[in-house]
């Protein structure tokens, strides 16, 4: 493997699958279990997949690792001690590494933060979606705003970086009671704060109410006025959007979702994981260490025990995988890049098209104030272009 590729970042996601109770709004591989977890025999599974993987991809530096779920805090903080202790044992991971763990405010206490910590976990996320307890009911949330501002402090205490979520565009939200739950929980934040925009996904119960016309999202042009205002109050306060849904103090930043965004290199481990990477190591498409690396996709078996009983048998849980072809990745680095406030980096983007993009598009794109060039070198949406990204998308895709 060049020094280079060796050395670029590259992310490690654990999917634990397991919640203590399905939210209406979420279409996550999660899964409620109401028997006890065989925590040590997933441990077992994640260590097997993690060796073969290793084959796979060769000698990297870690440089994030991403506990997501499911609820990755209701995992014993031994094992997640024991996960950590497993990569370091086959890669050798970045001294400024982030460890990033999910949970939930229901799920939290003290002294599980203050062991997660002691396990290695330096960047905690909180699950808060709503600072107003009617609300976290219709979300099915388990939490109530006090155990959501004590997890907050806790959190705060324990760990060097916390982000938390909330939801928006709710049913009835009006932009001013928007604007006053926003600014309470920039208060409470520490650097970084993901602002979702509630959507229908498929498959979720807010997907059947809303059908049988029981359950009423806020108007497009309302819900384009809590995306503007959500942007002007969080860069007002210190937090801009580094991505259309993610905001920090500058230079705090989640390194692992960068990954994803900027199209760079990760594995999934567990139930339901994706991941993208080249394939460099000993166990590359030929058997041959030499060969020139391609990019593949994976992803694994979402049922959780099919998971396990697969790595059991074979070693992965892997049950689909695909090399990608230059166009399929550069319509992926489209899709990821033009999230970013940075935008895309078209030099990137030309290497692994083998083609700029389209530049009669670009200049459309251009006069209609949805896209502008930074720098010689990348192609952010405008403001206005953050509404119509998935037009921008689809007039720059590779097989337009």
């Amino acid at each position: 493997m060049a020094v280079e590729q060796e050395a670029a970042p590259f992310g490690i996601y654990i999917h634990w699958p397991f919640c203590a109770a399905k939210c209406p709004y979420c279409d996550f591989n999660s899964h409620v279990r109401r028997h006890a977890v065989d925590e040590p025999r997933f441990v077992a599974a994640f260590a097997r997949e993690m060796a073969i993987m290793r084959e796979r991809v060769g000698r990297r530096s870690v440089s994030s690792i991403f506990f997501g779920g499911g609820t990755p805090s209701l995992m014993q903080p031994q094992t997640v001690a024991a996960l950590l202790d497993k990569i370091a044992a086959l890669w050798p991971v970045a001294a400024e590494v982030e460890i990033t763990l999910e949970a939930n405010p229901s799920s939290v206490e003290a002294e599980r933060f203050k062991a997660y910590r002691a396990a290695g976990v330096n960047r905690l996320s909180l699950g808060v979606q709503a600072l107003d307890d009617m609300e976290l009911q219709r979300l099915g949330r388990l939490h109530n705003v006090r155990q959501a501002l004590a997890a907050i402090e806790l959190a705060r205490a324990a760990f060097p970086r916390l982000s938390f979520d909330l939801i928006y565009a709710r049913p009835g939200q009006t932009e001013q009671a928007w604007k006053q739950e926003l600014n309470r929980a920039i208060d409470l934040a520490a650097d970084h704060l993901s602002l979702y925009q509630l959507t229908i996904e498929d498959g979720t119960v807010f997907q059947k109410l809303y059908q049988a016309g029981r359950l009423k999202l806020p108007s497009d042009a309302i819900a384009a006025r809590l995306y503007a205002a959500t942007q002007e109050v969080a860069a007002g306060r210190g937090l801009p959007a580094y991505e259309i849904s993610n905001h920090a103090v500058p230079g705090c930043e989640a390194r692992h979702n960068l990954l994803y965004w900027r199209y760079q290199d990760y594995i999934g481990l567990g139930a339901g994981a994706h991941g993208r990477f080249y394939e460099t190591g000993r166990l590359n498409e030929t058997g041959n260490s030499g060969a020139v690396p391609r990019r593949i996709a994976t992803m694994a078996e979402k049922n959780p025990e099919r998971w396990l009983e697969r790595v059991e048998k074979r070693g992965t849980g892997i049950v689909e995988e695909e090399y990608l072809t230059a166009a399929e990745q550069a319509d992926e680095m489209l899709l990821m890049g033009l999230r970013l406030s940075g935008g895309l980096d078209m030099q990137h983007y030309e290497a692994v098209a083998g083609r700029p993009l389209a530049q009669e598009k670009l200049a459309d794109l251009q006069s209609l104030g949805l896209v502008e060039i930074r720098g010689n070198y990348f192609l952010c949406a405008t403001a206005k272009g953050r509404l119509v990204l998935n037009r921008i998308i689809t007039e720059l895709a590779a097989d337009k």
